[in-house]
Parts: structure tokens; sequence; C-alpha cells
């Protein structure tokens, strides 16, 4: 894989790793991968369940397809008079054992905070938290 690294708003640049690499472009999250076979850049946005991805031969490309697949997926979007899926809500279910979510609960009510309060609490000293996304 090769790797790209992000600048400024969009922009890639390719780097001496082969590896993959997420380049952000109006809240929309993408992995990039190379095809040494095909000699060509595959990207897939990750952070929608809308299926939306690119591909270029360059660098330039790649980051001009990119942000073409968005502006086309929120164009498309808006002359159906539909709202674009938000890349994150800020809210997410978990399926826990009954017993652990007893425990929380239970933390969480010793500490005086609401289960919500309490896990986001938690998840923002964990190891969960990146360069990123700082903030829980």
């Amino acid at each position: 894989m090769v790797r790209l690294v992000q600048c400024r708003d969009s922009c890639v640049k390719l780097a001496s790793e082969r590896e993959v690499e997420k380049v952000n472009y109006k809240g929309y999250e993408a992995v990039v991968k190379f095809d040494e076979n095909a000699h060509i850049f595959h990207g897939d946005i990750i952070n929608t369940r809308d299926v939306i991805t690119f591909q270029g031969s360059s660098v330039d490309e790649l980051e001009q397809a990119f942000r073409d697949s968005i502006d086309d997926y929120l164009d498309f979007c808006a002359s159906r008079g539909e709202q674009p899926e938000k890349p994150f809500s800020g809210k997410f279910m978990v399926r826990l054992k009954p017993e652990t979510h007893r425990d929380i609960a239970l933390k969480a009510r010793r500490e005086g905070k609401s289960v919500n309060r309490y896990v986001a609490d938690v998840l923002r000293h964990s190891k969960v938290k990146t360069a990123c996304s700082p903030h829980i």
C-alpha cells in the first residue's frame, strides 16, 4: 500500500511507506489503498452507510475524484430532497450482557452520573481517544 498524507483540507501527498491512509473532506472520511497490479488508487468512504467510492491513477487524480465523489453525493441527495447521511450523529447503541449493564449503571449511580455521562467519561479517558478525534 502507498501511504497518503493529509494536508490542508483534503489534499493528499504520496509518502514512502506502503500502507492504507485515511483522508477527510467535508466531514467524510475515506480509506485509500493502492493496487500495485493495476497501478491505481481506490478509495472508500468509511463513515457513512451509503456506498461512496472513488479512484485515480495519481495522487492529484485521486484527490479530485475524492472531492468530486463527496460533492456528487451531496448534490444527489439535494436533488432528491433527502438529507445526506451525517458521518456521525453522536449516538450509538451498544449491546451488553445484563450483568455488565447493571455494573455500569451502579458505577454511574455511585458517581452521581447518568449511564451516558459515565460511559462517555470512561471512553474519554481510555485509549479510544486519537489525534484525529480528541473529544468524546
